[in-house]
């Protein structure tokens, strides 16, 4: 599994603004955490979607391509970082 971070730079008070991502060997989302700018969280899993927040419908593309955006800042994060925030949004 990988782990991602990533800063969603924009002004849309209704999206989010930090997209945590649990990743497989070719990149589909696991599990996802969706941090929006009111601090509310939505998350998404196997079996399960709260908040609005859905797995991607296909693989989230290389780190460096995303990287590339200037919309995004993504990092790589530890698992127990994002077991920290899944607890958090899902408690």
């Amino acid at each position: 599994m990988a782990y991602l971070k990533v800063k969603w730079i924009h002004t849309f008070s209704d999206e989010p603004v930090l997209l945590y991502s649990e990743l497989d060997r070719e990149r589909w989302e696991v599990r996802k955490v969706e941090v929006f700018p009111s601090g509310r969280m939505g998350y998404a899993g196997p079996g399960c979607a709260v908040g609005g927040t859905n797995l991607s419908k296909e693989p989230l593309p290389p780190f460096e391509q995303i990287a590339d955006d200037p919309e995004f800042e993504p990092s790589v994060i530890s698992k127990s970082e994002f077991d920290e925030i899944w607890a958090r949004a899902t408690a």
